[in-house]
Order: C-alpha cells, then sequence, then structure tokens
C-alpha cells in the first residue's frame, strides 16, 4: 500500500482479500488496539507509527494527522517523550489532542509543562528564541518530537535531538517531525536534510517511508550505507519522509476543512493541498534580495571561471576557532566560485587564514576580510606584510552613497553593500552575476531584511540573523564582500598603510638622490 493511498483505496483493497486474510488483519488490528488509547488511520499515519527510522518527517499537506500521529505514538509507545513547538502559545493544539485522547487532563500540569499518564511522562516545550534549545541540553527522551518542523532553525533541531536517548534498553528510541513545506527561505533546512526525498533534483531519490541511513563526517551531514562503522566506533542513524494529505485523514476531511484549503491564495494553496516542496514561496516583504533573483543568477552559473577573464577579488569571513567556519570565495568579474569552507578549528590564527586565502588567489587581484568582529584584523596584518592588497570590511562605517535611484541614503558601510548587491541583481538592468548552486548560501542571502529611518535604509544587524537562522549567516556575508571589494567604504590595514607610506618615502628618496647626482655630473661637466 502506497503513502498515498486514500481510505477508500485501502478498503477496496481489503474487501478483495480472501476471508482468511481478512480475519488475520482484523486480528492484528485487535491486537494494536489492545492496551493502546490510540489508533493511526489506514495509510500513510499507520506507516509512519510502524516505520523504523530513527529520523522521521511527516507530513506535507494540511490536515495529514499530523499532531495526532506524535501524539499517539507518545502515549503509546513511549515512557519519556519531548514534545516541541517553536512558539510556546502553539502548544494549545497539542494540548487539545492528547486530551482527547486521554479522555481527561488528569495528570496534566499545565504550570510545568509536564502530563503524566499511566507509566509514562510527555514533556510539553518550545524554542521560541535559539538559545532556549539549551534548556533540552541533557535531558534524555526516548521519543523527540518537532510539531511544524520548518519554523524550527536547524540547529535547534540537531541540538535537541543530541539527548534521543533511554536508560532501558528495551525501550525504542526515535525523533519524529511533522510539518508542512516551509514557507520562508529559513524552513529551506529541512528540505535540505531530506533531500533524498523532498528536493526533485536529488542525484539518487527515495520513495517514501525508505530508509537511508545518515553520519557526519568531517562537520558534514553525509549519507552512507546501513553497515558503515565510524573512525570512532559511531552508527549511522536512519532516517525517512512519508507523505500525508488532509485525504489520508478521514475524521478532518469529513468536517469540510478542504474548502479551508481552497480558499488560501495561492501558492500556499497548492503548497498545503498537495504537500508541494518544490513550490515557490513568497517573500517576506521587507526582504532585501527577492529569492527569484537569486535561483536566477544561481542558474547562470557554470562549473568554471569565464576564459580570459582575470580574478577580480577574494574575500573571506574569519572564524579563528568555534562552530562557525572560515567561508573563502573568489570572483571573476561576474563569476562567484563555490566556497573553501573550513572548520574554525582548522583556522586558529592570522596566518593559517591568510595561508589559505594566498592559495586560492591569482592575478594579483584584491582580498576583503570580514573585520567588524575583530577576528580578521590578524588575517589582515599577515596579508599587509607580504604586500597584499588587501581590504578591511567594517559594516559599522558610516556611508556616503545612495540607492541607484538617489532617493535612500544608507545608516551604515553594511547596509549600502547589502542593498548594492540587490541592485547588482536586478534583471531589469541585465544582470550578469552567475552565483553557485549553494542552498546555505542562498538561505543566508533571503535572511537580510531592511528598515526604512528618515530617509536611509538600514539593513537588520547580524545578531538579528543569527536569531532567525540559528547560525551566522557566513556565506552570505562574504559573498556580500566580494561584491564590495571596489566600494569605497573599505579600510586598508594600519600594517599596509604602514608599508605603503614606507614604500613612498623610499621611492622618493631614491628619486631624490638620482635627481643630485645629475645635478652634480652636470656641474663637473
Amino acid at each position: 500500500m502506497s503513502a498515498s493511498s486514500t481510505l477508500d483505496d485501502i478498503l477496496r483493497s481489503y474487501n478483495a482479500l480472501p476471508e482468511g486474510d481478512q480475519h488475520k488483519i482484523l486480528e492484528a488490528a485487535h491486537q494494536l488496539r489492545d492496551g493502546r488509547r490510540w489508533l493511526p488511520n489506514p495509510g500513510p499515519q499507520t506507516m509512519a507509527y510502524f516505520s523504523e527510522a530513527d529520523e522521521l518527517f511527516y507530513g506535507g499537506g494540511a490536515g495529514g494527522g499530523k499532531s495526532a500521529l506524535l501524539c499517539g505514538v507518545a502515549i503509546n509507545e513511549h515512557k519519556n517523550a519531548l514534545i516541541l513547538r517553536r512558539i510556546s502559545k502553539n502548544l494549545k493544539g497539542i494540548k487539545r489532542e492528547l486530551h482527547g485522547i486521554l479522555g481527561s487532563y488528569d495528570g496534566f500540569n499545565d504550570q510545568a509543562g509536564v502530563w503524566r499518564h499511566g507509566a509514562g511522562v510527555i514533556d510539553l516545550g518550545h524554542c521560541e528564541h535559539e538559545g532556549d534549545k539549551e534548556n533540552y541540553q541533557g535531558v534524555p527522551h526516548d521519543l523527540k518530537g518537532f510539531d511544524e518542523i520548518t519554523q524550527f532553525t536547524e540547529s535547534q533541531y540537531a541540538y535537541v535531538i543530541g539527548w534521543n536517548r533511554s536508560a532501558d534498553p528495551n525501550q525504542r528510541c526515535r525523533v519524529i517531525a511533522t510539518g508542512n513545506p516551509p514557507t520562508s527561505a529559513e524552513g529551506q533546512w529541512v528540505i535540505r536534510r531530506w533531500a533524498a526525498w523532498l528536493d526533485k533534483t536529488h542525484h539518487n531519490p527515495a520513495k517514501p517511508g525508505e530508509l537511508r541511513w545518515y553520519t557526519t563526517i568531517d562537520g558534514e551531514d553525509t549519507e552512507v550505507t546501513q553497515d558503515y562503522v565510524g573512525p570512532n566506533g559511531q552508527r549511522p542513524r536512519s532516517r525517512t519522509f512519508i507523505p500525508a494529505l488532509l485525504e489520508d485523514n478521514p475524521d478532518l476531511a469529513e468536517t469540510g476543512y478542504a474548502s479551508v484549503i481552497e480558499a488560501m491564495p495561492e501558492p500556499l494553496r497548492t503548497m498545503m493541498r498537495e504537500g508541494r516542496f518544490d513550490v515557490a514561496t513568497t517573500d517576506d516583504p521587507w526582504q532585501v534580495i527577492p529569492t527569484m533573483w537569486i535561483q536566477a543568477a544561481m542558474a547562470r552559473w557554470t562549473d568554471t571561471p569565464p576564459d580570459n577573464v582575470p580574478m577580480t577579488a577574494v574575500a573571506a569571513d574569519v572564524a579563528q576557532g568555534g562552530s562557525d567556519k572560515t567561508q573563502i570565495q573568489t570572483r571573476y568579474d561576474w563569476w562567484y566560485s563555490r566556497f573553501d569552507s573550513h572548520k574554525g578549528s582548522e583556522t586558529p590564527d592570522g596566518p593559517s587564514v591568510a595561508a589559505l586565502i594566498t592559495k586560492v588567489m591569482r592575478d594579483r587581484c584584491r582580498v576583503v576580510v570580514d573585520a567588524g568582529g575583530g577576528y580578521g584584523g590578524d588575517t589582515l596584518t599577515q596579508l599587509a606584510h607580504a604586500d597584499i592588497d588587501c581590504f578591511g570590511f567594517k559594516g559599522s562605517t558610516g556611508s556616503a552613497s545612495r540607492t541607484r535611484d538617489g532617493i535612500f541614503g544608507f545608516v551604515n558601510f553594511r547596509a549600502q553593500a547589502v542593498w548594492q548587491f540587490r541592485e547588482a541583481l536586478d534583471p531589469t538592468y541585465g544582470s550578469k552575476i552567475a552565483l553557485p548552486p549553494d542552498p546555505e548560501m542562498l538561505v543566508d542571502l533571503c535572511a537580510y531584511r531592511f528598515e526604512e529611518r528618515r530617509g536611509e535604509i538600514l539593513v537588520l544587524p547580524k545578531e538579528d540573523m543569527k536569531e532567525k537562522l540559528g547560525r551566522s549567516p557566513d556565506k552570505g556575508d562574504t559573498t556580500i564582500m566580494l561584491h564590495a571589494s571596489n566600494a569605497g567604504g573599505l579600510k586598508r590595514p594600519k600594517a599596509a598603510q604602514e608599508r605603503r607610506d614606507e614604500k613612498r618615502r623610499s621611492f622618493k628618496a631614491v628619486t631624490s638622490n638620482t635627481a643630485l647626482k645629475d645635478k652634480l655630473r652636470g656641474k663637473k661637466r
């Protein structure tokens, strides 16, 4: 039976079976019911209930019984469960679902967010702010449940599931995430994590319910074989996606909810009705760079830079230690390279980053390094001493520029650089910019938001973006700096300026000495 089968399909298949087989199915159903408070609907919900995946993503369409699955599995199959929503007030639906299954609020402590039922406990929580994920550090649950997963950040999800475990060797541990297609760029990480099922361009697509195995190799989420064993003996975890639509939830389908979905505006209606993850979402009205412009630039990209075009610039966003990565990107006029990414532990100081930059640079091009957080200063000093044409990008400095139409100024240099990259991507002006097809860069560039303040444009601070994305937008910032490599707001590092001044003094001394010698020779003649 496929994951998209309707109840009518299932009944037709059941009625076509011999009487003996029908009897066996009814017996199995009675055994499932024995001691359980909730039964899944036939079809995708049952498939999800019995899935052996360590990480299950269930849903797609609106009304597919996502919250009911989470609550039913938590009550029937788990001793210590955690069910999360991004915002605490949105837990109301989960509470109603649990009440409907259990029949009362007995055992529920609303203030503590703990619901005790028989031999089990369900913790109800939220991760409204990025840092809220730390509230679940070291707290074991044999079920980690995320309702509306696309509203969480990837780092919140990865952090919380780190404690998916049980002291009971007979207790199954798993993660269940439910949700609809992401309605913003920030939720696109879900498509990347379950790309084999959700990304139509994936090189090796998976079927609904099919298990694939993944582990982390060199900091990257990597698909491996089931029998893979890591260098420290770690085993991969299985993952799958099971789609569900309103038609798979007969109780809700009979209420007329379909008419509510049909009344939604496009493209939301198609996304929610059909569970489509490949439909473009509507941009936030305060989004600086339209998503379609970025996607058009990615569609123009080729694997190699243009012939007979010298390297224009190199940009680097430096991470000295820590969880962030040092990102290095090169540019050949309108063509932008893929990222040369290095873990923070691999770039502990200025000399190590400077060495990586000089390794990729060509044609004596200019180098731009982020100098706003203090990490880039040492790298700039090293580059300056090596006589490399380098500049620091400091977004907080002032700006004297204006928008292309001359209407608005900019609060600071960061706002100028981001907005001018938007203008450079504008197809109305025949943009040729070609960007690499990097999903993380796409999300970063889509995450910039702006405000207009007294005739000036302010791009919201990087800290706001970190809260929204759950990480630093390093790739987006690197691309922005790369485009701004010729902007007037860049600052030459002190060491480089001193070196230039020393060269000028030496040149003047040499030329002055030569002129004096020529003058003396003339007198002798």
